[in-house]
């Protein structure tokens, strides 16, 4: 038979034209290899299908992971943002309670001392009281000499305390500088020269020599240090002076501007102003008073004005010694009438006039 008959057969599965020739003896044993082969397939396609819903859901997951990830990242940041603000005001909060702390204690402080001078008055009140109870009795004038006694002594304390604070002593060894003469033609009105005390040149005040050679004649060579220490000298005079007044109750005919070495001194200087009627007649001038300053140092100032301003400062050192019933050493004697002013106030015959 020619279904019996064995063909030969070139196994070609890519060529459609050339198929697979298979004997009937082969056809069940090849169908069942090919049904096998399907159901492998089949399953194969079930399990690829499977495998691929596992992968799809693994990467939802994995992208729902990820998601929260970024979220968890981004709540991390907000959290470590909230963290460094609570920091920030925990240290503000510290420091507050710290500053108040210190203004708790400071007014606690305030408050004890406005109590100890409430306690204070309150004598000081009950004392000028009896005082006054004292005065208006037959016993009033022992009192006032006993309370004027008690004055000039703590005047006396005063101003030994400014003399211990601007000591004026005769340097050791000789007089690197020298109080110079500021008004050679004024020499008439002041002390004779017998008065001028011994070595004036080399006294100091602090430990600073007065010089007055810049203020005589400033040049580009004159040393910087020396109009440095010579304006420190003169704010240390005007500053006794000042203190000293003070404690005397005399009011000084030129006040001072106190400022360290840059100090001032205030002239009541007159100024002739023409009136509106002067302009047609020279007949009407009127004379005005205003408060003129005047330096106590040659830092940027003029030589003439800043020389008048030390000229105005041993006016008042005149004034005080007056006061104290002295008279003055010489209108160009600084250190000289400021120590012999402390020296008449600490003796024992102090008396104020």
């Amino acid at each position: 038979m020619e279904r019996d008959r064995a063909l030969p057969s070139q196994p070609n599965n890519s060529d459609p034209k050339n198929p697979k020739v298979i004997e009937w003896e082969d056809f069940e044993e090849e169908l069942a290899r090919l049904w096998s082969l399907s159901a492998a397939l089949k399953e194969a396609k079930e399990k690829k299908q499977s495998l691929q819903q596992k992968l799809e859901a693994l990467i939802q997951v994995d992208a729902e992971s990820l998601s929260r990830l970024n979220v968890l990242d981004e709540m991390r940041e907000k959290l470590e943002a909230k963290k460094q603000v609570m920091e920030s005001m925990s240290m503000s909060s510290k420091l507050a309670k710290e500053d108040a702390k210190k203004q708790e204690d400071k007014l606690s402080v305030e408050v004890r001392s406005l109590l100890v001078a409430g306690t204070a008055l309150s004598v000081a009140r009950k004392r000028l009281q009896e005082s006054n109870r004292l005065f208006s009795g037959e016993k009033g004038y022992g009192s006032l000499r006993n309370l004027q006694k008690r004055l000039r002594t703590r005047q006396q304390y005063m101003i030994s305390q400014v003399s211990l604070l601007y000591p004026v002593k005769i340097s050791v060894g000789p007089a690197q500088e020298q109080e110079l003469e500021l008004f050679p033609s004024s020499s008439q009105s002041g002390g004779s020269p017998g008065s001028k005390p011994a070595h004036q040149g080399s006294l100091t005040i602090l430990g600073l020599h007065l010089s007055m050679l810049p203020f005589k004649k400033m040049s580009f060579f004159t040393d910087k240090r020396e109009v440095q220490r010579s304006a420190t000298a003169l704010g240390y005079v005007a500053h006794a002076v000042s203190l000293i007044a003070s404690y005397l109750n005399v009011h000084l005919r030129y006040r001072l501007r106190l400022g360290g070495s840059h100090s001032y001194i205030i002239d009541h200087a007159p100024s002739l102003e023409p009136t509106s009627s002067d302009l047609s007649s020279n007949t009407e001038i009127s004379t005005t008073k205003k408060d003129v300053e005047f330096p106590l140092f040659l830092e940027g100032q003029d030589t003439t004005r800043a020389a008048y301003a030390v000229f105005l400062l041993n006016k008042d050192l005149e004034q005080l010694l007056n006061s104290v019933g002295v008279k003055s050493l010489g209108p160009r004697q600084i250190l000289p009438n400021l120590k012999e002013l402390l020296r008449t106030i600490q003796s024992a015959d102090f008396r104020t006039t």
